[in-house]
Order: C-alpha cells, then sequence, then structure tokens
C-alpha cells in the first residue's frame, strides 16, 4: 500500500497494460468503493459503474474508442456512466436520497424546495443535467484512480470516444444513464513516463 503522495507520483496515464495481469476480485472492490464514497452535489450519487471484462465486448467497444489499445489491454474496464433521470424530483429519487437523513417534514420540505430552485436551470433538459452530473462523475473516478494507485494499479481516463456509438454498443437506456468517462485499469507493461506538471507557484497562489 503506497502513501497518498507515493501514489500521487506513482499515476500516469498508462497507455498500454499487461493483458496477463489481472486484478483480483479484492482490489478492483477497493477501487470501486473510491468511487462510491466520493461526494456528489446534494448528495444524488448520479452516477454508475459498469465493470467490463468480457475481452468480446472490450473488443468491441475498442473502434468507438479511438482503437486506444488500453480499452482491449487492460485488466478491468470501468465505464463510468452520468445519472440523468435519478436527479429529476419527478422521479422521487431526491426525495429518498434526502430521506436517508431522518428529518422533519418541514425540513425535508425545505430542501426539496431549496433543490429544484437551486438547479432549476440545470434541471430544465437532459443536456443540462448531463453537464452537472458528468462533472461530478470526474470526482469519483479521480478517487478511483487514486486508490488503483495506492495498490500499484494503473489507469487511463478516455475521453476519446464517439459518445454515441459506445453508449449503442452498451445499449444504454440515455434517458437514465449517459456515457461520461472511459476508465480501464490493469498493470503497465513499460516503464512510466516523466510526469510534466506545472510548477506549484505557477497553479496555487495565497490569498490572505
Amino acid at each position: 500500500m503506497k502513501t497518498f503522495e507515493e501514489a500521487m507520483d506513482f499515476r500516469h496515464a498508462c497507455k498500454i497494460f499487461d493483458e496477463n495481469k489481472k486484478i483480483s476480485d479484492k482490489d478492483i472492490r477497493y477501487i470501486l468503493e473510491a468511487g462510491r464514497k466520493s461526494p456528489s452535489s446534494f448528495g444524488m450519487e448520479a452516477w454508475k459503474f459498469l465493470v467490463i471484462t468480457n475481452e468480446d465486448l472490450k473488443a468491441k467497444l475498442r473502434p468507438a474508442c479511438w482503437d486506444q489499445v488500453q480499452v482491449t489491454s487492460c485488466s478491468h474496464l470501468v465505464v463510468v456512466l452520468a445519472g440523468i433521470e435519478s436527479v429529476k424530483p419527478e422521479s422521487g429519487l431526491p426525495k429518498k436520497r434526502f430521506l436517508r437523513r431522518d428529518m422533519p417534514q418541514e425540513t425535508l420540505d425545505f430542501y426539496l424546495d431549496l433543490y429544484s430552485s437551486h438547479l432549476e436551470k440545470t434541471l430544465s433538459s437532459d443536456d443540462n443535467i448531463y453537464s452537472w452530473t458528468s462533472k461530478q462523475t470526474y470526482i469519483a473516478s479521480a478517487n478511483m484512480m487514486t486508490a488503483a494507485a495506492t495498490l500499484g494499479i494503473d489507469s487511463c481516463p478516455i475521453e476519446g470516444f464517439d459518445r454515441d456509438k459506445v453508449e449503442e454498443i452498451l445499449e444504454l437506456n440515455i434517458s437514465k444513464y449517459q456515457l461520461s468517462l472511459v476508465l480501464p485499469f490493469g498493470y503497465r507493461i513499460n516503464e512510466q513516463s516523466s510526469q510534466l506538471r506545472l510548477p506549484f507557484d505557477d497553479v496555487v497562489e495565497f490569498i490572505d
């Protein structure tokens, strides 16, 4: 188990995985738990993680992901979906999410009203909802990548894909979930490339 700092130094966008090495059930569950426990706006948890190990399905998805070898060489391909229907007040799910906290009716009504009024524009269309919920999936995705790195497991976040084609292959009901990110996990086969980052003082400004 690496420290957090060691994990951050270890993690990089792995471009090709060792196809002969597979992640254990215990370790992949640890990684997915990091995603499940991630923070989300209003606690809506508007995401779903599809875990694909079927080699035929990975091969079918690869051309729709710009033919990137990571898709087929990885041990586990996690397709990160952004929730659409679940955040709509009329679905009843936001109310259920709030009710996980024991609260009187007046408090529940307050939160439901705040939720609906604050997000009025966001909830006005599926496109706006996707823009909101897909951003949150990146929090979960980052946590999963760092969790993987603590175990010495590599990852590579992929945005290079034909979204419509991937959703079609996976037969997604896009009124409920839409594709946000393709996230392969596995073990590197090549040496890690040099980590290039801007200097600390270029990206951090302290305001007293």
